[in-house]
């Protein structure tokens, strides 16, 4: 059965001349927009007995046919939902979205069982009744809450409230020393069927809470409540705080552990990036040596260029051959090594140079 808010979409189709916001025109799938106070209800739903009925109109109920053609908006079609909704869940929510979704104009009763019912017939609750039906009255999809409510629905309840409908899920539901509590409904052709959600109920949550019972219960004795309140032995007590406190140390030790490891990372890290920079460095140093002392270095040239200018500064330069002898200047006398001519001295120098041979060139002598 497809919801009602299905009819408001039609065949997808989108003109060129783009007339409309973003192009959209009439045709295109945009549901109509809502009211904005239509999204959500301002107050809880109210209780049956806060309802005033105009019993003097004749209770006529409506067939399926015309309570999917749509009634008009003084009557709406009266669809009833019951159950425990015990730790009220997404799933009780889903369910009662559907029963409100059934027909275009519906008017949802939920029905509440009290807890002395739901002890008989079911077992022991974890909320009890106000709490429950406070939980429903402040869902959305809720128009009235009915306190109290049968666990076998009469044709006197049904008249009394004049229901139309009633959505459950369509698995036989066993209790009460039936088969199906709906059988009769079913029968009438007063049953509207809705989908169960898989994957999350009350006895789903329940059996969470009762695996991990030691967290929960050592979670509570730390936030206050007293072993009493929890039903906690007294021995269950101290192992309980004994495992709180090793879980702190655990926790502390897994701490420093990972602040260790963090802290060798960040060595790690600033080693790697040390030993980066000084390869870096040490190979910009070596080929600065390279260039200032290698083999063709700058250093070679220098010294090629300080011996040439040395060499040129200590070497004489010759007289050109072409000058006339007569116009030269007398030439300075050298002492040349191992010649046999010396030049007229003093007598004490004389007597020192005797070993020495030596010449005396003169531009005569030259030429």
């Amino acid at each position: 059965m497809e919801p009602p808010s299905s009819s408001r979409m039609n065949s997808r189709k989108r003109r060129k001349d783009g007339s409309g916001p973003n192009g959209a025109t009439e045709l295109d799938g945009i549901p109509q927009k809502m009211s904005r106070r239509s999204f959500g209800l301002r107050e809880p739903a109210p209780f049956s007995d806060e309802v005033e009925i105009d019993y003097s109109k004749p209770y006529i109920r409506v067939t399926y046919e015309e309570a999917m053609r749509g009634t008009p908006l003084d009557r709406p079609v009266r669809v009833y939902a019951d159950g425990i909704f015990d730790l009220f869940h997404s799933g009780h929510a889903r369910a009662l979205m559907q029963a409100k979704n059934l027909f275009p104009n519906t008017y949802l009763i939920v029905g509440v069982c009290s807890d002395e019912l739901t002890h008989n017939f079911k077992g022991f609750t974890v909320m009890n009744e106000n709490e429950r039906y406070d939980a429903v009255q402040h869902c959305r999809y809720v128009d009235e809450v009915v306190r109290n409510a049968p666990w076998t629905l009469t044709p006197e309840f049904l008249a009394e409230h004049r229901i139309d409908f009633v959505a459950h899920d369509d698995i036989p539901y066993s209790s009460a020393g039936s088969d199906d509590v709906y059988k009769h409904i079913k029968e009438a052709g007063m049953f509207a069927p809705t989908q169960r959600t898989e994957g999350i109920s009350t006895s789903d949550i329940i059996t969470r809470i009762v695996r991990d019972y030691d967290v929960y219960a050592r979670r509570n004795l730390q936030r206050g409540y007293t072993a009493k309140e929890l039903n906690v032995s007294f021995i269950n007590e101290k192992k309980y705080h004994l495992q709180e406190r090793v879980d702190k140390v655990k926790k502390r030790v897994k701490d420093v552990e990972e602040k260790s490891k963090e802290f060798v990372q960040k060595v790690e890290e600033k080693s790697i990036d040390l030993i980066q920079k000084w390869e870096e460095k040490s190979r910009e140093f070596i080929g600065n040596f390279l260039e200032m002392f290698g083999p063709e270095g700058a250093l070679k040239h220098m010294l090629k260029e300080g011996k040439g200018r040395m060499l040129q500064a200590i070497s004489p330069k010759q007289s050109p051959s072409s000058s006339p002898t007569h116009d030269r200047s007398p030439s300075p006398s050298f002492r040349w090594p191992f010649s046999t001519k010396t030049p007229p001295s003093s007598p004490v120098n004389r007597s020192r140079n005797e070993s020495a041979v030596t010449y005396d060139i003169s531009e005569d002598e030259e030429d």
